[in-house]
């Protein structure tokens, strides 16, 4: 069984590249979990967010799960299992992640599906947990240009926040969370079963960039995609600033930036956010060398791109912004 996880900022295009892989007649997908985040908690502290603390109590950090995570898998267990196991959920969290592994595994076999794709934003900050406890997980970075992203968010805030919370926070929050977006994204270019598509590149290019997705997925490609997807990956009226997406067919955005930001605001984020030219730069070269590709025939993988570099331990991507948030 191939599992797919999606991960991104949010309002990146992770929806629209769920879609199009859920349009593969081999995949099957379901709406956003959530789970890692229910299961693990410290959302805003692992974004970084200014004044953010841990949330777990002693017990979580011991490697027990959070009581919503264990939660959600048995309401997810109800919907999805054929037969829902009758003992309570683990208390574990590791446990409970195989256990939520097994169950969607179970349900693609059922379906006569090979692969499996879930779409959380928010995994990309839990990506080390799902790469220890989840066997043969590939990742699939979604990343736009920050500028889009943050009027994106705010835009979404204005319209819909009656429906959701999620988007709230400002523009110095949104700009934070992208830089973490982006030097979680940068860390992992090159990596085994780890794929970078820039949304950029997939409206301007969708039948390369599919081709490329397709074959870091190992789909079959002499399979015709259908013209939608076959499941439902998200509730249109829950989440209407999905509705755009649903499909999977690419089409070009409309910028909302100067509609939203006047001269100051967009003078600040320039300054301030990440330099995302260097960032696609590098997920361009890591698909003229492929990488991933090579090391699964044994071939050892290119070098690093120079739009990333080794600071304190980690890898983080070129910066153009003078002062820090």
């Amino acid at each position: 069984m191939r599992r797919i996880f999606v991960v991104g900022c949010p309002r990146s295009g992770t929806t629209l590249v769920q879609a199009m892989i859920a349009r593969h007649p081999d995949v099957f997908s379901l709406r956003e979990t959530c789970f890692l985040r229910a299961v693990l908690g410290d959302l805003e502290l692992r974004w970084g967010d200014l004044g953010a603390h841990g949330d777990r109590q002693w017990y979580h950090r011991a490697g027990m799960a959070r009581s919503s995570g264990r939660r959600l898998l048995r309401q997810m267990e109800q919907r999805y299992s054929a037969r829902p196991p009758r003992k309570p959920a683990p208390r574990s969290w590791p446990a409970c992640v195989r256990r939520y592994v097994k169950l969607l595994d179970a349900v693609a076999s059922r379906e006569g599906r090979s692969h499996w794709v879930e779409k959380t934003p928010d995994h990309l900050l839990y990506l080390d947990e799902i790469a220890a406890h989840v066997p043969n997980a590939m990742f699939v970075h979604v990343l736009r240009d920050g500028l889009d992203v943050v009027a994106s968010v705010a835009d979404a805030d204005m319209h819909y926040h009656q429906q959701t919370a999620g988007f709230r926070g400002g523009i110095v929050q949104w700009s934070k969370r992208w830089n973490r977006a982006m030097e979680l994204h940068v860390a992992r270019l090159g990596r085994p079963n780890n794929h970078a598509l820039c949304l950029e590149d997939l409206i301007a290019d969708p039948d390369g960039e599919w081709r490329r997705l397709r074959d870091f997925l190992d789909l079959d490609r002499n399979s015709d995609l259908l013209s939608r997807p076959g499941w439902v990956i998200a509730d249109m009226e829950s989440e209407p600033w999905k509705n755009a997406a649903f499909s999977g067919s690419t089409c070009s955005p409309h910028s909302k930036v100067t509609a939203l930001f006047g001269t100051q605001s967009l003078a600040w984020l320039q300054e301030h956010l990440t330099d995302y030219e260097a960032i696609h730069a590098a997920v361009r070269e890591q698909h003229l060398t492929n990488p991933a590709k090579r090391e699964r025939r044994g071939e050892p993988a290119g070098r690093r791109s120079a739009a990333v570099r080794k600071t304190d331990g980690q890898s983080r991507p070129a910066e153009r912004r003078v002062t820090p948030l």
